[in-house]
């Protein structure tokens, strides 16, 4: 297993002011850090690919797209646009020898049509990651395909659903990921999604149900940790929680109270979580 944290409890653009928590990350006895690329271009992560390598850190990656960026647009020019910034988020990931880039980049986060998803969305949104996935063979990376909550997004919000898109995109660097907050409020069982992406997955956020500390809250850990045990997955496993340090990041996962004492209780008390619950 492979322990990772998300550094979005931080911030949404790495620079050089964060140096010092990946060294405190490595010394907490993370593996990696999970990075977001929400911008930018490849060259300008170069100083943070240094860093990483001097504190022995592998990464992973997380994107999503946008409203000018919607690979379910009926607008081509829109979806033009989705897969070029995606082949981009490709090279950025080169650039940082990244194994994954993971995230809802599947849809526009936020973005509403008033109604579940089109039979004709859902081959929009596979041929331009079919694309990308082309593009990611080239650099070694896998794609992970986040299915996030009904709240977010209309797109994609089930782990059928998710397995469903990885057919439709049909490449052999297109997976999915689970997440245990997301799977919280959309599935009836953590045990019976993981094993339905258990063929097709390939990253996995740790992620309490208010995405505070891990094991704080309601999440059904038993069952989570058991059944990534019996399946066998032995890749990354990212914490993943919010806070109210970022303004915007806050409002878009509607974040309006402190869910945790401090960040580094998220981190320190999450890993030791993990550990242990992986260990048992």
């Amino acid at each position: 297993m492979k322990y990772g944290m998300n550094l979005l409890l931080w911030t949404g653009h790495v620079t050089a002011e964060h140096y010092p928590l990946l060294s405190q990350l490595k010394a907490a006895g993370f593996d990696g850090v999970e990075i977001p690329v929400f911008g930018g271009e490849p060259a300008d992560y170069k100083p943070l690919r240094a860093e990483l390598d001097k504190n022995g850190l592998k990464c992973t990656t997380v994107t999503i797209l946008t409203a000018e960026t919607n690979a379910v647009s009926p607008d081509p020019v829109i979806r033009k646009a989705a897969a070029e910034w995606l082949k981009k988020v490709v090279d950025i990931n080169h650039v940082l020898g990244s194994e994954t880039v993971c995230g809802p980049y599947h849809s526009a986060i936020g973005v509403f049509s008033g109604h579940g998803p089109t039979e004709d969305e859902k081959k929009r949104s596979a041929d331009v990651l079919r694309q990308t996935a082309e593009h990611a063979k080239q650099a070694k990376l896998m794609m992970a395909i986040e299915y996030l909550n009904r709240f977010e997004c209309y797109v994609l919000t089930t782990s059928a659903a998710a397995v469903e898109l990885v057919g439709l995109v049909n490449h052999p660097n297109f997976r999915t990921m689970y997440d245990t907050f997301h799977a919280h409020i959309e599935e009836k069982s953590q045990a019976a999604a993981i094993r339905t992406v258990k063929p097709v997955l390939a990253h996995v956020h740790i992620s309490e149900n208010d995405r505070g500390t891990p094991g704080t809250g309601q999440v059904n850990w038993d069952a989570a940790f058991g059944t990534l045990a019996e399946i066998g997955y032995d890749g990354w496993m990212v914490i993943e929680a919010f806070g109210r340090a970022l303004p915007d990041l806050a409002a878009a996962t509607k974040v309006w109270r402190d869910l945790f004492p401090s960040p580094e209780d998220v981190y320190m008390k999450g890993l030791a979580f993990m550990k242990s619950r992986a260990r048992a």
